[in-house]
């Protein structure tokens, strides 16, 4: 096999299948505390809105991670950026399986939040490479539902391993370590060099050269690409932010209203809501951009419709739907997202488009459950949650507009193109 940089014919699919494994593998982890939390709040002893604050914390390790991997994985390389990842991501499982304090759980939460930082920006942009020109929308599909499925496993794992879940976690992430080192990338960094060439010797368009300036930066995109980002994060944003709300107070909502603290119920819902974004995924990838990102907008609008209804009413079924809806708005504004940004923004800037979009998602991802969470111990969670719910379902109608509206740059590429 031919082990050039963006694969094109020379890499064979099941290679875009695999490496999309370890974006799987560490969102595995990035939800695999979540049936676990209400466990530790009542054995450690902390409010509900101590624990937004954990959740939040792997929201500033993401966040402080997209500043710096996507533009460095475009200058030096995917694997120079995967591989310290996939060793933090190990240490996070090594640190949540013995953890007995609210430090430890800050701690495991912030080095996976670093770790999914890499993933979401060197991981998938990864995938695309290996893909090459010619499959850039299947890149654009696993690496998206790669992230979900691993987001919505990690959940059901815990529920029925519990603490053991973190070293079969462990075993994934080894495997996912094999994958980023054999990967077909050209070497270890596989980027465009100042001259116009490849490491491996394709020819690139001077656009595609890697951009100068500060390693350390609030991640962008290049010039003409501005329309597509905006669009992505109008409609990924509020879908992103449900699902959180959804794994970080969903446990509490659950036991309230089921009367239990059972891992395993919490994992489920966690896992169907997952479930249901990657079968969006796959169930709209021949539509559009543009009606994929509607889609998204309107399925999160409804389901923060579900969530007040559920809170109001205290109905489990209302609850579910909520989840449901949720992952489909997040599943199918994340896919539309990323296929813009893989149909305009050049490989040796896709890294760094990608963390453009996760910081536009992550920040209100981060922000609105822990006021959530802090409003609900105030007020009790079935205004909190209300409060959110109507915030929320206002944010996604508003990304429905942006997309209706759309900037005159990005209007024609949300009409997706053909690609093989």
């Amino acid at each position: 096999m031919r082990e050039a940089e963006g694969g094109g014919g020379g890499v064979a699919t099941r290679w875009v299948w695999t490496a999309a494994w370890p974006v799987t593998a560490v969102f595995v982890l990035s939800n695999a505390a979540t049936p676990l939390y209400v466990r530790w709040q009542r054995e450690i002893g902390f409010s509900k809105g101590t624990l937004t604050v954990i959740f939040a914390c792997y929201i500033v390790g993401l966040l402080g991670s997209l500043l710096v991997s996507g533009v460095v994985s475009d200058r030096v390389g995917r694997k120079p950026v995967l591989l310290p990842a996939l060793g933090l991501a190990l240490a996070a499982c090594a640190i949540f399986a013995s953890a007995s304090s609210v430090a430890a759980l800050i701690g495991a939460r912030l080095f996976s939040g670093i770790a999914v930082g890499a993933v979401v920006s060197a991981g998938m942009a990864a995938v695309t490479d290996v893909a090459g020109p010619g499959r850039r929308r299947l890149a654009a599909l696993l690496a998206s539902c790669a992230m979900v499925f691993g987001a919505g496993l990690g959940p059901l794992l815990a529920g029925a391993l519990g603490e053991g879940v973190f070293a079969l976690e462990a075993v994934l992430l080894v495997a996912a370590v094999l994958v980023v080192v054999r990967m077909p990338l050209g070497g270890s960094s596989g980027v465009p060099t100042r001259s116009g060439r490849s490491v491996s010797g394709r020819s690139v368009s001077a656009r595609s050269v890697p951009a100068s300036g500060a390693w350390v930066r609030i991640p962008g995109v290049p010039r003409g690409s501005g329309g597509e980002l905006l669009m992505g994060i109008a409609v990924f944003a509020p879908g992103i932010t449900a699902t959180s709300f959804v794994l970080s107070l969903g446990p509490s909502l659950l036991s309230g209203l089921l009367d239990t603290t059972s891992p395993v119920v919490a994992g489920a819902m966690a896992f169907v809501m997952f479930l249901t974004a990657t079968g969006a995924q796959f169930a709209v990838q021949r539509l559009d951009r543009r009606t994929i990102l509607l889609a998204g907008a309107v399925s999160t609008t409804i389901g923060m419709g579900a969530l007040i209804a559920a809170v109001r009413a205290s109905s489990v079924p209302l609850l579910v739907a909520a989840a449901l809806l949720a992952g489909a708005g997040q599943g199918m504004g994340q896919l539309g997202g990323l296929s813009l940004l893989n149909s305009s923004v050049p490989p040796s800037r896709l890294a760094e488009a990608n963390a453009a979009l996760n910081v536009g998602g992550y920040v209100p991802a981060g922000a609105l459950p822990v006021t959530a969470g802090y409003l609900s111990d105030a007020v009790g969670l079935t205004a909190g949650a209300t409060a959110f719910g109507a915030v929320l379902m206002a944010l996604a109608l508003v990304g429905g507009l942006v997309v209706l509206i759309g900037p005159p740059s990005a209007q024609g590429r949300g009409r997706g193109k053909k690609e093989a």
